[in-house]
């Protein structure tokens, strides 16, 4: 899978904080799984997980217009 530019924020957050994937599933309340996708760059997300993630961060996922 191609990273995304949300799977790099990701994952630099986690590694910036010191936690491991599983902590990060753990703090958010997401499953292992889904952090382990999230950072591959999975396509297709839910959201409201994607923005459950995030908050732990003081982050949130948001529409932008496209240049």
């Amino acid at each position: 899978m191609k990273k995304t530019e949300l799977s790099v924020v990701v994952k630099t957050l986690r590694k910036e904080n010191g936690l491991t994937q599983e902590d990060l599933a753990m703090k958010s309340g997401v499953g292992l799984c889904f952090v382990r996708k999230l950072e591959q760059g999975k396509p297709s997300l839910r959201m409201d997980k994607v923005n459950q993630l995030l908050d732990l961060f003081n982050y949130e996922l948001t529409a932008t217009r496209k240049p």
